[in-house]
């Protein structure tokens, strides 16, 4: 059988997969494989969540404080909501969350930090001057202020994140900017002409693609902490099933703690959100280790 020039050519730009996979593994450690395969199962779970919950986790599926059975794998709550269900859900929500908060965040400290490293001057002091006053602010007192006048919708939430947490990336970005611009290749094509926005798209932004992709992680983390902190103190969306809101709702039953309720309903949110920070943080660190060559074992 004769192998024609496309299809050579597509076989040598395919990877084989699990060669594809060593590779990623290699790149991230350990700690950022079990990141990624704990952040995956998480995925898998808020995007088949209708899927996978047994009940609609608003409907009043059995009696109240009902305890673990076939029907209600997790027991129901003080009201006769099915917990799994809720438990299944929450994945979603702390997920999207997150995924908006640290889209926000990176997305506005790539366009202040982008900017001011690479037009410098009396912009690039103007905007870090910005940065360090967005520093200096609590972010915590300012993040329940705000949430608590805008609103407990999800995406005010998202919203508020992304604009508290943009500070930090921003300053970062502008360090790496600032150092691409001075790279010769950037000089080249400055001198035959390219324009300030084809010198960021084609030469800055995918130097610092891999700087992006941590600052996102990181971000993410940092929401999932806020949001189930904020659902706990009674400021998250009260519609939504989120893992701080249940555990919220179950410490509000009287004496939870002197029966053995609190390990179907309070523990299973908490080792979720647990679980879940573990699995970002495991992430970044292997994300730091790949990007930061000193950091490498030997």
């Amino acid at each position: 059988m004769q192998i024609t020039l496309p299809q050579a050519a597509r076989a040598v730009r395919r990877p084989h997969a699990p060669a594809a996979i060593r590779r990623l593994a290699a790149s991230l450690g350990g700690e950022g494989v079990i990141g990624l395969a704990l952040l995956g199962a998480f995925a898998i779970v808020g995007i088949a969540a209708p899927l996978l919950a047994p009940y609609d986790p608003a409907d009043f599926s059995g009696a109240p404080l009902e305890r673990p059975s076939a029907g209600h794998r997790l027991g129901t709550n003080d009201v006769g909501q099915d917990i799994l269900s809720e438990l299944i859900v929450g994945a979603r929500i702390s997920l999207a969350v997150a995924i908006g908060a640290a889209g926000g965040a990176v997305l506005l400290g790539l366009l202040v930090g982008g900017v001011a490293g690479y037009a410098g001057g009396w912009l690039d002091t103007a905007l870090m001057r910005l940065v360090d006053v967005m520093m200096a602010l609590p972010q915590l007192p300012l993040l329940i202020l705000v949430t608590a006048l805008l609103g407990a919708g999800l995406g005010q939430m998202a919203l508020v994140f992304a604009a508290l947490f943009w500070p930090g990336m921003a300053r970062v970005i502008r360090a790496q900017v600032l150092s691409l611009r001075r790279r010769g290749y950037v000089a080249q094509a400055r001198s035959f002409g390219a324009g300030p926005v084809y010198i960021l798209r084609r030469h800055i932004l995918p130097a610092i693609g891999p700087l992006i992709v941590f600052g996102l992680v990181t971000a993410a983390g940092r929401a999932v902490v806020f949001e189930a902190g904020l659902a706990f103190l009674g400021l998250g969306d009260p519609t939504a099933k989120s893992w701080g809101l249940m555990m919220r709702y179950a410490l509000n039953l009287p004496g939870l703690l002197l029966t053995d309720r609190w390990l179907w309903w309070l523990l299973p949110p908490g080792l979720c959100i647990t679980l879940l920070i573990l699995a970002l943080n495991l992430l970044g660190i292997g994300l730091e280790n790949h990007l930061d060559p000193r950091l490498k074992r030997p």
